[in-house]
């Protein structure tokens, strides 16, 4: 069975959420016709394991990591744990791989960042493909993207996997992410969204979670090729980096967010709702507006 990754899905933290509170979310989600759900790893839960979770306790929706750190697991481990999700969650389960950030592997992880980020994903993707696994074989296997940003990255994604899964980006790496992997991948952006039509409202709940991602080098780097430098990413980031980022306003400014990726050349959006009031969590009201069983 094929994964079909849909049109528009949705990016969520879910640590401030119990098991069973998640699998409340994610039915929700179902129900009211998202095609899927990226979580991230961090320093929370294992992904793969509140996935298994997840796909238990709903039917049809699709679930990604958005990303899984390689340093966390080996290739065999990877391997494995693709296969499970695969055979468990027909159709249902997408790999997003990604190589993370120096602090996160370096300090965090005690592990060594130093070679190039691409050539340890290409080599990490190799061993996957030789390593030994000797359980059941899935019916079809799971998707792999990768967390790619710039030019090296996105064709290592068009070359060895099923596409890229953008972070933190502009609808123009957008447009530029599907000249670099061609027509046929998968182009599946992160959009931040919050609905609150206060210009100052919204820019400080945004620059709120926008604060551990407007320093790392990995997103500096790819946005000073849209335009942005330093002045952007001092004192949590600038005006114009902050709208570039996050679609806030009313139901129509997030929509035409949205379209804009999609007419720039992503098959696949999923939006990361944030609250008027700053906590973690999705607000479903937004997610409820949004909803494709709505239009």
């Amino acid at each position: 069975m094929s994964t079909d990754i849909g049109g528009l899905g949705v990016w969520s933290y879910i640590d401030n959420l119990s098991a069973a509170e998640a699998a409340v979310f994610a039915r929700r989600l179902e129900s009211w016709g998202y095609s899927a759900l990226w979580v991230p790893e961090a320093v929370g839960r294992d992904p793969f394991a509140i996935l298994a979770w997840l796909a238990a306790h709903t039917s049809t929706l699709v679930f990604a990591t958005g990303i899984a750190n390689i340093y966390a697991r080996d290739p065999m481990t990877m391997k494995g744990i693709r296969k499970t999700l695969a055979e468990m969650a027909p159709g249902r389960f997408v790999m997003g791989l990604g190589v993370s950030h120096s602090h996160l592997v370096n300090k965090v992880r005690g592990h060594d960042y130093s070679a190039r980020p691409v050539a340890t994903m290409r080599a990490y993707l190799e061993g996957m493909e030789r390593a030994l696994y000797m359980g059941p074989e899935p019916a079809a296997e799971a998707p792999i993207v990768l967390a790619a940003l710039r030019q090296n990255m996105l064709q290592l994604a068009a070359e060895k996997t099923r596409g890229a899964h953008p972070y933190f980006v502009p609808p123009e790496h957008t447009a530029r992410a599907r000249e670099l992997l061609g027509p046929e991948a998968w182009l599946c952006p992160e959009q931040m969204i919050l609905l609150e039509t206060d210009a100052s409202k919204a820019r400080a709940v945004a620059r709120k979670h926008m604060a551990v991602y407007v320093g790392l080098p990995n997103y500096q780097n790819n946005l000073r090729e849209y335009g942005f430098d330093d002045r952007d990413f001092a004192d949590g980031g600038s005006d114009r980096l902050v709208d570039a980022i996050v679609a806030w306003g009313n139901e129509t400014a997030i929509r035409a967010r949205i379209e804009a990726h999609r007419s720039a050349g992503a098959n696949h959006v999923c939006i990361q709702p944030f609250r008027p009031d700053g906590e973690m969590g999705a607000d479903l009201r937004v997610l409820e507006l949004l909803a494709p069983t709505a239009n």
